[in-house]
């Protein structure tokens, strides 16, 4: 098996951004607004650096940018305002369009008939959500929502063709997605809902940075 590029700063890495999680997730839990500002913006740069420490010939380039598009929408959606969110969701896209591009190099097309199956049920999904926060959107937001949630929807089908976590990672991806979508359409709130936000996105980037590893020891 060949060698990650520096295991022990691969493994402090992956450490610091658990530690910043919980951090950031108490935060959110205890209502310290100051900690949220101050560990929201580390959050993808670490796993971005664990990505680039425990790198192997055959890991995908396009693994870190996504994370760091990540991060750039993080830092954008903290700022506040509808410019700044717009900006933030274009982060994530771009972000989003590096999965989809990487889990189709990493074979996701490679059973038509499955990922047809798989999209069909996500394309059902993406069809019914849109339904309903389409009259309680704000006119200027419903065509950048409707585009964002197919490319997240995109992103969660390409990902389940790798294997079970990016797939599941994916899947959290869109669920806290749909969350904020749901705070934009001022929709009624699920208890310690900006927790359950944070907590799906981290889960869904992580899994789907773990599956993205994983499928790449497979196929050195």
């Amino acid at each position: 098996m060949t060698p990650a590029r520096d295991p022990r700063t691969a493994r402090a890495l992956l450490f610091a951004f658990a530690a910043v999680s919980v951090a950031h997730l108490l935060a959110i839990a205890v209502h310290l607004t100051p900690l949220q500002y101050a560990t929201k913006p580390l959050l993808m740069p670490l796993l971005a650096g664990w990505v680039w420490a425990a790198a192997k010939p055959g890991t995908p380039r396009l693994l870190v940018p996504a994370l760091l598009f990540g991060a750039g929408g993080d830092i954008l959606l903290e700022i506040g305002g509808t410019v700044a969110f717009l900006a933030g969701m274009g982060s994530f896209a771009a972000g989003h369009v590096c999965y989809v591009t990487m889990f189709v190099k990493l074979g996701a097309l490679a059973d038509r008939r499955r990922a047809l199956v798989v999209a069909g049920c996500y394309a059902v999904v993406w069809a019914v959500l849109i339904v309903l926060l389409w009259p309680d959107l704000d006119a200027g937001m419903r065509v950048p929502v409707a585009c964002y949630s197919l490319l997240l929807a995109a992103t969660a089908v390409t990902a389940s063709q790798v294997n079970v976590r990016a797939g599941l990672g994916g899947a959290l991806f869109l669920f806290s997605d749909t969350l904020i979508a749901t705070d934009l359409a001022g929709w009624r709130h699920l208890p310690a809902h900006g927790f359950l936000i944070m907590l799906t996105y981290l889960v869904g980037q992580y899994l789907l940075t773990l599956g993205t590893l994983e499928r790449t020891t497979r196929t050195d």
